[in-house]
C-alpha cells in the first residue's frame, strides 16, 4: 500500500514508559490532569531553550520581541514575559492580554492594517507604540492624541520594495495592505514628528515561515540598508527598528531546521558595520512561530478504528477545528503530513498504514494520510507536533459545536 511520510518530530521530546513525554510528564498523565482530550500542551523547557539558543546565536544588540498572535495563551504570555524584550500585538484584545500579564505597555507595539479608533485610543492612552500602516491611520492617531491630551507613540510600518524569498506568507514587495510604501515614509514621518507625536522609528516585516538562512540573511541586510536610507531622508535619529522575523520551523517531510548559527554570524557582521544612521538605533527581531511552535503538542484520543475499501481510519476526537493548519486547510496548496505520532506507543515499531482523521462531518478533517504508525486502537492517544503556534486560536473551534480544546503549560 502506498504510504506518505510524516513531518520531522522536533528535538526535545522523549519516551517515558513507552509513552510520549512532554516536560518530563507522560501524555496519559497530562490528559488525566486536564480531564479530557483534545488537549494542547506547551513545554516551559522548550520555550526557554529556544530563547536561550537565540540569545546565544544573536548579537547582544538585537532584542527579541514575541508576537503573541502565534500563541496568546495567558500562561504562555506570562512565561515569556521575563524571557523577551518586547511584545507585538495585533488587536486591543491582545493588548488586554498583555495587561493581564502585567506587561509594561512601553514594551508593547501594535501592528495591523485595520485598527479601529477605539483601539487606537486605548493604545495611545496606555502608552503602546503604534506601528502605523497608512497615512490615514497616522492622522487618526494624531487627532485622537490631541483630543485626549496625550502624544501618541508612533512608528511607521514600511512596505518595502523587496520580499523575503521563500517565505510562506509574503508581507512586503509590491502592492500590500500592510504598511506604507517606502517612498512615502519620509514625508509621513516628518508630518507625525512635526505634529507632536513621540517618534518611535520603523517596522519592516517582509514575510514569515522561511527555512532558508541565506534568504533571511539577505533580507536582513536589505532591511538595515533601507532603514538607514529612510532615516537619512527623515533627517531625525531612528529610535528603534523592528526588523521583522520570518524564521520558520520544519513542518513537512524534507524540511530542515533553520541554520540559526549562520543567521547569527551574519547579524554579528551587520551590527559591527552598521550604517551611521543606525549607530544608536535600538534593533529587535519580531518572532512568533519560531519561539513557540515546536514547544506545543496537540493530543487527541482515538474513538474508533474502521476500515473502508481496504483503507484503515483512526477516528479521533480532535480535528481541523483545533488544528486547521495540520489538516492542510490553512494556506497550503498540496496537503502534506505534519509530524504526527501515536503518543501512547511512542517509539514503538511502526507497521500499520492508517489515515488519522477528526470527528467533523467533512472530508477536509484529516490529520495524517497513509501514515505508517504503531498499531493503535480505541483509547490510544494521537500527538500532533508543531502545535505551539497558530493552533488553538487560529482554527474554527466553534465549527459544528465541538468547542475549544483544553490547554496547559507544563
Amino acid at each position: 500500500m502506498k504510504t506518505k511520510p510524516v513531518g520531522p518530530i522536533p528535538a526535545g521530546y522523549e519516551a517515558i514508559g513507552g509513552e510520549l513525554a512532554i516536560g518530563g510528564r507522560r501524555a496519559s498523565e497530562l490528559v488525566a490532569e486536564a480531564g479530557r482530550t483534545p488537549l494542547f500542551v506547551y513545554s516551559r523547557d522548550l520555550l526557554g531553550a529556544r530563547v536561550a539558543d537565540l540569545r546565544a546565536a544573536l548579537p547582544d544588540r538585537i532584542g527579541l520581541n514575541f508576537a503573541i498572535k502565534a500563541n496568546p495563551h495567558p500562561d504562555v504570555i506570562s512565561h515569556m514575559e521575563p524571557l523577551v524584550d518586547g511584545f507585538d500585538i495585533a488587536s486591543s484584545g491582545e493588548f488586554t492580554m498583555t495587561q493581564a500579564a502585567g506587561i509594561d505597555p512601553a514594551r508593547v507595539s501594535f501592528a495591523g492594517p485595520g485598527k479601529r479608533d477605539d483601539e487606537l485610543e486605548l493604545a495611545i492612552a496606555g502608552g503602546v507604540t503604534l506601528n502605523c500602516e497608512s497615512a490615514g491611520e497616522a492622522e487618526r492617531s494624531l487627532a485622537i492624541g490631541q483630543r485626549i491630551g496625550k502624544a501618541p507613540r508612533i512608528a511607521i510600518r514600511v512596505n518595502p520594495s523587496f520580499e523575503l524569498k521563500g517565505s510562506g506568507m509574503k508581507m512586503g514587495g509590491g502592492a500590500k495592505q500592510f504598511g506604507v510604501d517606502a517612498d512615502k515614509v519620509p514625508s509621513l514621518a516628518k508630518q507625525v514628528i512635526a505634529e507632536g507625536a513621540e517618534w518611535r522609528g520603523l517596522h519592516i516585516f517582509t514575510g514569515s515561515q522561511a527555512l532558508s538562512a541565506d534568504a533571511i540573511i539577505e533580507t536582513q541586510g536589505n532591511v538595515l540598508k533601507l532603514a538607514a536610507e529612510l532615516s537619512d531622508s527623515i533627517g531625525t535619529m531612528l529610535p528603534k527598528l523592528n526588523m521583522g522575523g520570518g524564521f520558520g520551523i520544519p513542518y513537512f517531510p524534507g524540511d530542515e531546521p533553520l541554520d540559526l548559527k549562520a543567521i547569527g554570524q551574519a547579524l554579528h557582521g551587520y551590527v559591527a558595520d552598521l550604517p551611521e544612521a543606525l549607530t544608536n538605533t535600538e534593533l529587535c527581531l519580531e518572532l512568533g512561530r519560531y519561539l513557540v511552535g515546536e514547544a506545543g503538542v496537540y493530543l487527541c484520543r482515538v474513538i474508533d478504528r474502521k476500515e473502508s475499501h481496504g483503507t484503515t481510519y483512526l477516528v479521533t476526537d480532535g480535528g481541523l477545528h483545533h488544528q486547521l493548519a495540520a489538516s492542510g486547510n490553512f494556506g497550503t496548496v498540496v496537503r502534506r503530513n505534519y509530524p504526527v505520532a501515536i503518543a501512547s506507543k511512542f517509539g514503538a515499531e511502526a507497521d500499520d498504514v492508517v489515515n488519522i482523521v477528526g470527528c467533523l462531518c467533512t472530508p477536509l478533517d484529516r490529520l495524517a494520510d497513509q501514515a505508517i504508525m504503531p498499531r493503535a486502537g480505541v483509547g490510544d492517544i494521537v500527538a500532533v507536533f508543531c502545535a505551539g503556534a497558530y493552533g488553538a486560536t487560529s482554527s474554527p473551534s466553534a465549527f459544528l459545536g465541538h468547542g475549544p480544546a483544553a490547554e496547559m503549560l507544563v
